[in-house]
């Protein structure tokens, strides 16, 4: 008789009402007896192998699992319990996330996986000025825990007596070399060495392998209930206590705060955000792509506590289609508000949005060199309001601040559009369709910044909205 384990996850707004069976059909002669086989995605955090979503064996090299859900789709990769083992194409090669949309009930998808990251096939992307800085770089912050650390060195290194500035970058394994990521290379290493050429910067890269299965407690200070998490602060002294200092003392760089930054993407998002916040005295600036602000509500209490920063520069991104279940552009707008409301100055921070942006190396790639130019350039980067045009549309929603009613006044008084409203913890609090100008009574959802997102047809526009 085949078991098939089921794992069922829950989202914020409604009952689970679909499901989809993915049963495994063919491995890759490489995969080992016994193996485990995991799926992961944006419904489990991208833990990369968590025990809820391990598949069932069924014998004769085929796994299965079902998992039920709301609506929406789902992005996401089967591995053998980290991401170091995640699957790969028939050469090695990196592949799109797998995405599957929820439709029906009882859905069965036939999945077919080539190949394995850890299979040893595949060479390397990187170019000659990526090396292997240590293969087990001990943190005695974390219990002795080890991580392979890359770095780049800008051209000319080698032949110049100069000194650089330094950017620490998180899921290292993910930034130069195809062959060692799981979801696709960030190019970090070709958009430098363009960037050395037109624009004359040059800066020194420190890439720092994620822990596979601790990169979800190592890159959120909070525990999430669900997830876990709350190794943060440990994994943030690592960098500061003992990573930071061997790099200034072996190689040429700029040690202060106005020349050191932090960059990552969704949990290393997260952690580069908090992590610049934390020690501003080490960090000046911070790249902040896809953040998993989503994680713990105490990112928005900490983002307002410690944001009374005049000199850090912050640059955001993030995408429109990334998760039907978490509207990344809002939370990260939510972010910036709360900030400015605790003392951040304004002009430090840039949001880019990209409406058909979805949570992937790909986008974070195309996006790094302008994060680049703007934090470690001269470049003049105003600042993407997800307000713009860029969006779709404009509406209009008076009055603002206001302390009992708003009205909303779309572009076309005859059409059909979709209203949230998120609170100043990013949480939704309001979820309605409207047509033509409508008036809401807002006073039961308490003061503060709050967004009001309105879409329709794959285009929407955001506008911050205080309640007093």
């Amino acid at each position: 008789m085949k078991v098939i384990l089921t794992a069922i996850f829950f989202i914020a707004f409604g009952a689970v009402n679909a499901q989809v069976t993915f049963h495994v059909t063919q491995l890759p002669q490489s995969t080992p007896v016994n193996a485990e086989v995991f799926i992961s995605g944006d419904f489990d955090g991208w833990s990369g192998g968590s025990e809820n979503y391990k598949l069932s064996d069924l014998g004769d090299d085929t796994y299965a699992i079902t998992l039920s859900q709301q609506s929406g789709n789902i992005n996401f990769k089967f591995t053998r319990g980290s991401w170091e083992s995640v699957e790969k194409g028939a050469q090695g090669e990196e592949i799109s996330n797998r995405v599957y949309t929820f439709g029906g009930n009882g859905d069965t998808v036939d999945v077919a996986i080539l190949n394995w990251a850890d299979s040893g096939e595949g060479s390397s992307t990187a170019t000659e000025n990526v090396r292997v800085m240590a293969d087990a770089f001990e943190m005695p912050q974390l219990d002795g825990r080890t991580r392979k650390i890359w770095i780049y060195l800008p051209p000319g290194y080698e032949t110049s007596t100069s000194s650089y500035p330094v950017l620490y970058m998180h899921d290292g394994q993910n930034l130069f070399d195809d062959s060692t990521s799981f979801a696709g290379e960030w190019h970090v290493d070709e958009s430098l060495n363009d960037l050395y050429e037109s624009n004359n910067i040059a800066l020194i890269v420190i890439g720092v392998e994620n822990g596979g299965t601790e990169r979800l407690n190592e890159y959120s200070p909070w525990i999430n209930p669900t997830y876990g998490g709350g190794d943060g602060d440990d994994y943030m002294d690592f960098i500061v206590e003992t990573l930071k200092p061997f790099v200034d003392e072996n190689y040429r760089t700029l040690s202060n705060r106005e020349n050191t930054g932090l960059m990552g993407s969704s949990l290393g998002g997260l952690i580069s955000h908090y992590g610049a916040l934390a020690s501003p005295d080490v960090f000046g600036k911070a790249g902040v792509f896809s953040p998993s602000f989503w994680f713990s509500d105490s990112t928005y209490i900490f983002g307002h506590a410690n944001s009374n920063l005049q000199n850090m520069k912050i640059y955001f991104w993030a995408g429109g289609m990334e998760s039907s279940q978490i509207d990344v552009p809002a939370n990260t707008q939510a972010m910036i508000d709360t900030m400015i409301s605790g003392g951040f100055n304004q002009s430090n921070a840039v949001l880019a949005v990209d409406p058909n942006g979805t949570h992937s190396e790909a986008f974070w790639s195309a996006e790094f060199p302008e994060a680049i130019k703007w934090l470690f350039g001269n470049s003049t980067v105003s600042t993407k309001d997800i307000t713009s045009q860029d969006q779709g549309f404009e509406i209009e929603v008076f009055p603002n601040p206001t302390n009992d009613t708003i009205n909303v006044v779309p572009p076309n008084l005859n059409q059909l559009y979709h209203l949230e409203l998120f609170n100043p913890n990013g949480s939704r609090v309001l979820d309605r369709h409207i047509i033509g100008r409508t008036a809401i009574d807002v006073q039961s959802f308490g003061s503060g910044i709050f967004v009001l997102k309105i879409s329709r047809g794959g285009y929407y526009s955001i506008t911050r909205v205080v309640i007093n």
